[in-house]
């Protein structure tokens, strides 16, 4: 039997962002681009459990648009970004919920993600097309 929680409220997604995200940081191929797209974490570490409050606990705190968000990180790396980087941070992303956590949410956690990611690269595709 799992002696891991479920993910219940703001502080526990907070932790999974912060964890998942220290692992981005220094992952080989994805810490790079990240760590030239974002100079302050403590705001996107904010931004980002705001996001997956909404998505996972229905808080309406995210305003933003993720589409958009990743467009423009894709043409900072001059379109370079592939699926293989969503695979890989789907992977960091299974990876640090199964590590914190288990549960229904934390299985919602990592099927939006993956649909989510899915999304994204067919977006950032498309607007390379225009």
């Amino acid at each position: 039997m799992s002696h891991k929680k479920d993910i219940e409220n703001r502080a526990d997604i907070a932790l999974l962002v912060r964890t998942f995200y220290l692992k981005i940081r220094s992952d080989a191929v994805l810490g790079p681009i990240f760590n030239k797209i974002i100079t302050h974490w403590e705001p996107h570490f904010e931004l980002l459990t705001d996001f997956w409050e909404s998505q996972l606990l229905l808080k309406r705190k995210y305003h933003g648009n993720p589409v958009l968000a990743h467009q423009e990180v894709d043409t900072k790396m001059n379109y370079n970004l592939t699926s293989e980087h969503f695979g890989l941070w789907l992977n960091l992303w299974f990876e640090t919920i199964t590590e914190l956590f288990d549960g229904e949410t934390a299985f919602i956690a990592k099927n939006r993600a993956q649909k989510m990611s899915t999304m994204l690269f067919l977006n950032i595709y498309k607007n390379r097309q225009k």
